[in-house]
């Protein structure tokens, strides 16, 4: 299983995230961010975060377009 607490396995959480949501007409914002080490899991983290709400997203894309 890959690493999705390093950088790079959080880019590629997020992209899923939002391509997801994007197929099924939802506009999620998704940012990464470092919080830096952590000693419980011995090294640095990065977090994950969006705009969704309990998980569901918030914006419908197709109301954004207009």
């Amino acid at each position: 299983m890959a690493d999705q607490c390093d950088r790079d396995g959080a880019s590629r959480l997020a992209t899923r995230i939002q391509d997801f949501w994007r197929k099924r007409g939802f506009d999620v914002a998704v940012e990464m961010s470092d919080e830096g080490f952590v000693s419980t899991m011995r090294s640095a983290r990065t977090d994950v975060r969006s705009d969704m709400i309990n998980g569901m997203p918030t914006r419908n894309a197709s109301a954004e377009a207009g």
